[in-house]
């Protein structure tokens, strides 16, 4: 009874990047400034989408929610760590806080890995079964596809985020990251740890190799098809609706991978941080990017949704 009552009044603080205000404040503005990118660039995709009747495919169904996705998973990162940066590391969380901030982002970040697999079955329809396409891909089935990739990544997350937020936490409360990350958030505990490691490593396990086996299938499929196309342009095309999905999932799984898969006698809180602002800053920059410099519909799209204003 005394370690909850202990636990239950523990306040986190994250550990400043460095001790030189300065460079502090330097942090500050760069981590503002790849927040707000990433919230105006897809918010972006996600209006172009919207407003655009030629875009209401399921193609740009999936993106368009994929972009809402990241808008949602960055915004529960950066706040609190743009504070803190501005705070040199004094601004506290509490345990509910920090709580609630770790089951945001497993919850959005799985779901935002198992939409990544929707969306390579997409394309693996689209192009090994092109007469098919509208009759398999339902606007119903994308739908369903799409809540799927929700409820996966809450079912994963609540019980973990549950389960580590029953470890005692006593005397060591600085989270050695700039948010609640798990592998984190389990060094501060003054108890056994070694199944909620366990834990970790298997949802971890389930959330990032299942989808990126159903990928990597998908695409032999896919470059199979597309080796078969006799007239080049025609093959271009093919690959170029492709390409940019490639480019963020070797992004968000490669970081991800590295920090969540490796052996936690190996983890190391420096090397974790910095390959963290990977996939919660620059990728969700990036996804905007790519997507909009690959694909043609959407430029064109967005070069007239310019035009009117």
């Amino acid at each position: 009874m005394e370690i909850i009552n202990k636990t239950a009044k523990v306040q986190f603080f994250f550990r400043p990047f460095s001790p030189d205000p300065g460079v502090q404040m330097v942090i500050f503005v760069t981590f503002l400034v790849m927040y707000l990118t990433s919230l105006s660039g897809n918010a972006t995709i996600a209006v172009i989408v919207h407003i655009n009747h030629s875009l209401h495919t399921p193609m740009y169904f999936f993106l368009a929610n994929l972009a809402v996705l990241e808008i949602f998973y960055t915004s529960s990162i950066a706040p609190l760590a743009l504070a803190n940066l501005l705070s040199m590391g004094k601004t506290p969380v509490s345990i509910t806080g920090c709580g609630t901030q770790m089951f945001f982002f497993v919850f959005l970040g799985g779901a935002d890995c198992v939409l990544l697999a929707v969306m390579a079955y997409d394309r693996f329809v689209a192009i090994c079964y092109p007469l098919r396409y509208t009759l398999i891909m339902s606007w119903s089935l994308c739908v369903e596809m799409m809540v799927g990739s929700l409820v996966l990544g809450f079912l994963l997350s609540l019980p973990l985020t549950i389960l580590i937020f029953h470890l005692p936490f006593c005397h060591n409360n600085e989270i050695y990251h700039f948010y609640c990350d798990m592998p984190a958030v389990i060094r501060l505990a003054c108890g056994d740890t070694h199944v909620h490691r366990t834990a970790l490593y298997i949802i971890s396990f389930i959330v990032l190799s299942i989808p990126l086996t159903l990928i990597s299938i998908s695409y032999v499929f896919i470059i199979t098809a597309i080796l078969r196309i006799r007239s080049a342009e025609g093959r271009h095309r093919a690959f170029s609706t492709c390409s940019s999905h490639i480019v963020v999932v070797l992004l968000q799984y490669g970081c991800t991978s590295f920090i969540y898969l490796s052996p936690s006698s190996s983890y190391s809180p420096e090397m974790g941080r910095m390959v963290s602002v990977v996939y919660t800053f620059i990728t969700p920059i990036l996804n905007p990017l790519i997507y909009s410099m690959r694909n043609k519909e959407l430029k064109d799209a967005l070069r007239k949704a310019l035009r009117k204003f």
